[in-house]
């Protein structure tokens, strides 16, 4: 396992609402530096990245109906559409979380082939989001089957903005989790892939889902976790080694 094996499986995350330009530029040059697998930017903010990363072998993508997943399918397919002329190429498409609590299957399945379908004729791949925060493993294990059906090239754990009301009335998420990770990966074909996102801040948490079959993660700990890989590999520790066997990553609740 290598620097760049590491790299290639990051999808370094520039979605928070509070960045502003600077920020995403700064970003998107850390994403280039470290020579990642793409960047996930705010929609408006897709050819500003084109620009940055052009020649870099840096992929841009971008988020539809995001973080809710609550638009119509016509926005959602309208948004897919202008983020694929503005030159994306990844789509992270998130559903509709209340139509799926409502097992309302068809509909889902729907709008996901729906998003599929113009995005594969414009040469981008889709990531359906899930947030699994809000689903049981009987929906996540059913939204994985119609995602396979459709043939996405990703399902993928959550936004990182599915906050859950806690006991103590804060809001908090745990993102990714070892549980489902295994789950989506167990029901998924092999060509469809696995994203994590939210909850892989350390360079153990990105090792272990690497190891739980897991091929893409969202992250904006990009350069701690890379930079943590190169010291250890200087020092001849095998990253294999850092594999955690504990039921929860990063500092979810």
């Amino acid at each position: 396992m290598t620097v760049s094996d590491l790299a290639k499986m990051i999808d370094h995350s520039l979605l928070h609402p509070t960045m502003t330009e600077k920020d995403l530029t700064d970003g998107c040059r850390l994403a280039a530096s470290y020579q990642v697998a793409s960047v996930c930017i705010k929609p408006y903010a897709v050819p500003l990245a084109l620009r940055l990363l052009a020649g870099s072998g840096v992929a841009v993508g971008t988020v539809i109906g995001f973080p809710h997943g609550s638009a119509t399918t016509g926005i959602k397919v309208a948004e897919t559409l202008e983020a694929c002329a503005l030159g994306a190429t990844e789509i992270d498409m998130v559903v509709n979380i209340g139509q799926v609590l409502g097992g309302e299957w068809k509909a889902v399945q729907r709008e996901i082939e729906a998003v599929q379908l113009v995005s594969l004729a414009r040469g981008a791949l889709v990531k359906v989001i899930f947030e699994n925060d809000f689903l049981g493993l009987e929906a996540i294990t059913r939204l994985t089957e119609i995602c396979s059906n459709v043939g996405v090239a990703f399902v993928k754990t959550s936004t990182g903005y599915g906050f859950v009301k806690q006991p103590d009335g804060q809001y908090n998420y745990k993102g990714a989790t070892i549980e489902h990770l295994k789950l989506m990966r167990k029901v998924a074909p092999q060509l469809v892939q696995v994203k994590a996102a939210g909850g892989v801040r350390t360079l153990k948490d990105l090792v272990t889902v690497r190891s739980l079959g897991v091929t893409r993660v969202g992250a904006t700990a990009t350069a701690v976790m890379l930079d943590e890989a190169k010291k250890l590999l200087a020092e001849g520790v095998e990253l294999n080694t850092l594999v955690s066997a504990e039921p929860r990553l990063g500092s979810g609740y």
